[in-house]
């Protein structure tokens, strides 16, 4: 990622200054990045999670949200666009700009992002205290990575492959890999 301009913002100026923008860009600690559009195939597989999880948490406090709404990280001082994220905070229900307490955060990989989604935006994502799991999905490569919060604050890996059912604990979801991967298929197995 590089950064877009040269002065610093506020986050206060940068969604001022992002709310007349064409593209959408994330904000980090005073840096802004234009974000690249995305693949067929990661805009389907986010797509799929979205729609399976807003349709399971209809009727529900809950509320599922897709590539378009920002998620602040106080902690770090930064708006990220996940690709998909659950919150079931009334605050967040009341916040029509941006949500900041996420149970659950799903990115699609891309060969230009991945390394960042597995490191420093996954730092980025644990310092926020509401979150649960933290789901990476390859669209390469079929497998499905879901990071939890345990009880004492760790968190553990639980990878799904084919013929697998997904499991999103903190909204009581299961989901089978090929749901996740419909009309989406890529050519290798994990």
């Amino acid at each position: 990622m590089t950064a877009l301009e040269e002065q610093a913002f506020s986050a206060e100026d940068f969604l001022t200054w992002e709310a007349g923008q064409e593209i959408k860009h994330e904000f980090i600690a005073g840096e802004v990045f234009a974000m690249a559009g995305a693949s067929d195939a990661h805009v389907t597989i986010s797509g799929n999670v979205f729609a399976a999880l807003r349709s399971h948490l209809r009727g529900k406090p809950c509320r599922a949200y897709i590539a378009d709404m920002k998620l602040s990280v106080q902690a770090a001082n930064a708006f990220f666009y996940p690709d998909v994220l659950v919150s079931c905070s009334s605050a967040d229900a009341a916040r029509p700009d941006f949500k900041t307490e996420p149970v659950l955060i799903a990115e699609v990989l891309s060969p230009s992002t991945a390394a960042y989604d597995r490191g420093l935006k996954f730092a980025y994502y644990r310092e926020l205290p509401s979150l649960q799991e933290y789901v990476l999905i390859d669209p390469d490569r079929v497998g499905v990575e879901v990071y939890r919060r345990d009880a004492s604050g760790h968190w553990v890996l639980y990878p799904y492959g084919v013929d697998e059912m997904v499991e999103f604990a903190s909204v009581d979801l299961h989901l089978s890999v090929a749901d996740v991967y419909e009309d989406a298929w890529p050519a290798k197995a994990a």
